[in-house]
């Protein structure tokens, strides 16, 4: 085994056991002044008033639309695109888009007395009619621009022709609910100027986004930002954009002259800085009597705000998983006062799935069909909406082997049908999916004189194990003990890497950070050739290998000397190189997926409706794992949230003001250790020379990809009854 792939143990793990990895309210700051953020409590209107009615000892500023800094007049340029750049508020306006806005910044020497001004901050407003019901939101509907990269709409065959071939159709609608991401860490931004020079802690997922991003709203050179972001406390998509408090910090902290921290609280988590949006998705399926689908069709419909466009891409998934000759998918933005949503791990796999894997299920029930059998009867090797093949697909095993481990085959079929004492038992499936994706990325490499190597990239480590795996693929890299190799991020001006959303981070900073290492390597023997103290002088580059800090000759291995050593004898220090690495076309010629099987055992009270999830089988094919304990963590984590999003989590808004009445984590309910059972995770090894020259795809998000509907469909077999709007609660089930 090489060291990639091997279950080394986080390399920051002692870091943040140990209290010592700083997380963005954590840097020390000299001078520091503390902000509170205040968000509006009205939908729609504009502010008429806003003052503090009672001085409070302490009190620096209270930033307001009456007296805050004019931002230059906006420019698309240095400003990241949609759907990752986003309309801000910053207090330019007077007007109200949505509840929980942002509408004034109070900055003090304390963080209490900061929050003691804001709550006696008085604002009066006009207000205006809101629109806060959905089904309102529904008759006016309008197209997105893009759904991600891709089309809007798609059409392929004749699909009421494929509906009226088919012996036997469903026509089913079902509906995802506003979720809200929670990490541990809420957003944090320290803001602290230094003449011209703004450095930012953030909380990010983006650092080169948020560099970019606050230097072209601030209308000033990105080299004059530095964003730092050594650890993030969690992110789940949330933190992929820059919202609004990172830029209003960095302009308290110009006004009051002094560096200023600026911590959302858990209430503010529920608005300013996205959710997912409710869908509803109505899903149309047509087959043979033998399972062969003649027909599907997908239509999907979110709410998106007032201010701007985004929407939940629901219908990717069905346009690449199943063979159907005949489809159609369209995508429909409904906009309502509420703030913007934005991605939300797996953004419109894991909604989208619940739609897609539940009418499977369903279809699978009126033809008398296993509903296993019925997916691998669809089975097919070439994505049918981009009509190319799949650069490499292990899903027919995942499903056989996901499938024995759970026992599937000794499940009976007829609902109702399993007990287990005096609960009801049901078994149900689908199947996951997350597209490989991958952008641009640099690396560069050091190797000191002591022989240790220093790797540094601009991308995050969210706690999914950045800093472990990257090591791993520059100690392979470069023929060096991984204890002698640390890798360095968190620091937006180091090498460029992209966003870690998209489950892009291993696929697009692995590949510089591997090309980087392969550089350094190439110079040392290079270097040691043509050095007539070098064992290795005189000799062809392509005769010398490397292994555990030394470079020799492989037909000589006696030949030989330490890395270090070559080093030693530079007189300018270090030897440094930095590489890239480029996606190219390989997407022209492939369609790139990760996939999976999902199976789910539950237990439901048949007087009080209760549901228990005691067990849970996900086999997956995601290329090359990087670390089999990291992401056998991921994925787990991922199944856990699929769990979440099937039975607990659901943001309810009053229907009077559109304020979140379960805008906390006492009342917004995530899974805790209590919830969860058994989980069994497994990886089957998998090639693929085409998605990167790692061979690995993304595991971020397809864990919790299939995980809702195969719930659903367990519940279906234990109970009877379907239920197709999330989440499944006990109310739904008496």
């Amino acid at each position: 085994m090489t060291i990639i792939g091997a279950p080394i143990n986080r390399t920051d793990g002692w870091a943040k056991v140990s209290g010592s990895a700083r997380y963005s309210a954590e840097h020390p700051v000299a001078g520091l002044a503390h902000a509170y953020l205040v968000t509006s409590t009205i939908p729609s209107g504009r502010i008429k008033r806003i003052a503090l009615d009672t001085e409070v000892p302490g009190v620096l500023l209270v930033m307001t639309h009456e007296n805050v800094l004019q931002l230059p007049r906006e420019t698309k340029a240095g400003k990241l695109a949609p759907p990752i750049g986003r309309v801000l508020s910053l207090l330019q306006d007077a007007e109200v888009h949505y509840n929980n806005q942002p509408v004034a910044v109070v900055v003090a020497e304390t963080f209490e007395a900061a929050r003691e001004a804001a709550s006696r901050l008085r604002i009066e407003y006009e207000t205006s009619p809101a629109r806060l019901d959905f089904e309102e939101a529904k008759q006016h509907v309008h197209p997105p621009e893009k759904v991600l990269t891709q089309d809007t709409d798609t059409r392929r065959g004749n699909l009421q022709a494929g509906m009226l071939s088919g012996s036997t159709s469903i026509d089913l609608s079902y509906r995802t609910p506003v979720e809200h991401h929670n990490p541990i860490e809420p957003h944090a931004t320290i803001a602290a100027w230094d003449g011209d020079h703004l450095t930012l802690y953030d909380s990010t997922q983006y650092m080169k986004g948020v560099q970019r991003t606050v230097a072209s709203t601030l209308g000033i050179a990105p080299d004059n930002v530095t964003v730092l972001c050594p650890y993030v406390g969690g992110g789940f998509g949330c933190k992929g954009s820059v919202w609004s408090h990172v830029v209003l910090a960095a302009m308290a902290a110009k006004m009051v002259d002094r560096p200023v921290k600026l911590v959302l609280d858990r209430t503010h988590m529920f608005g300013p800085v996205g959710q997912r949006p409710v869908t509803d998705q109505r899903m149309r399926l047509a087959a043979m009597s033998d399972g062969r689908l003649t027909a599907s069709a997908h239509d999907t419909i979110a709410y998106t705000s007032m201010i701007e466009d985004w929407i939940e891409p629901c219908g990717l998934m069905t346009r690449m998983m199943y063979a159907s000759p005949n489809q159609e998918t369209t995508h429909r933005l409904a906009r309502m006062h509420l703030g913007t949503p934005t991605f939300m791990r797996a953004p419109g796999e894991a909604s989208g799935s619940f739609a897609l894997e539940s009418s499977m299920d369903e279809l699978a029930y009126e033809l008398g069909i296993d509903p296993l059998q019925l997916r691998l009867q669809n089975y097919t090797e070439r994505d049918p909406g981009k009509d190319l093949p799949f650069s490499s697909k292990s899903l027919r095993q995942c499903y056989d082997i996901g499938a024995e481990r759970f026992g599937w085959s000794g499940r009976n079929p007829q609902p109702r049908s399993m007990r287990a004492g005096d609960k009801l038992v049901g078994w149900g499936m689908a199947t996951a999916t997350y597209p490989t994706n991958r952008s641009k990325g640099k690396a560069s490499a050091t190797l000191h004189p002591d022989g240790k190597a220093v790797f540094r990239s601009s991308t995050q480590d969210l706690g999914t194990g950045t800093y472990t795996v990257m090591t791993q693929i520059a100690a392979d890299a470069l023929g060096v003990p991984v204890e002698r190799v640390s890798f360095e991020l968190g620091n937006s001006q180091l090498p460029e890497a992209p966003v870690s959303g998209g489950s892009t981070t291993v696929a697009s900073v692995g590949p510089a950070v591997q090309a980087a290492g392969h550089a350094l390597r190439l110079k040392l023997v290079g270097i040691a050739l043509g050095d007539e103290r070098s064992p290795l002088f005189g000799a062809l580059a392509d005769e010398v290998d490397a292994r555990d800090g030394e470079l020799f000759l492989r037909a000589d291995p006696s030949k030989r000397e330490t890395m270090a050593a070559i080093v030693a004898r530079q007189a300018g220090g270090p030897v440094e190189v930095e590489a890239g690495a480029d996606p190219g076309d390989a997407s022209k010629h492939y369609s790139m997926h990760a996939f999976g099987a999902v199976f789910v055992e539950v237990h439901v009270d048949e007087l009080l409706g209760e549901v228990r999830v005691p067990r849970v089988v996900g086999v997956y094919g995601v290329g090359k794992l990087m670390n089999a304990k990291t992401g056998h963590s991921q994925l787990m984590g991922g199944i856990v949230g699929g769990l979440g999003m099937a039975l607990f989590e659901e943001t309810v808004f009053d229907a009077r003001n559109g304020r979140a009445v379960n805008g906390n984590l006492a009342e917004y309910h995530v899974p805790v250790n209590a919830d969860i059972g058994r989980i069994e995770v497994e990886v089957m090894e998998e090639d693929d020379p085409h998605v990167n020259p790692l061979g690995a795809k993304g595991i971020g998000e397809i864990g919790i990809t299939g995980v809702a509907a195969a719930v659903a469909n367990a519940v279906f077999h234990a109970t009877g009854k379907r239920i197709r709007s999330l989440p499944i609660t006990l109310d739904k089930l008496l």
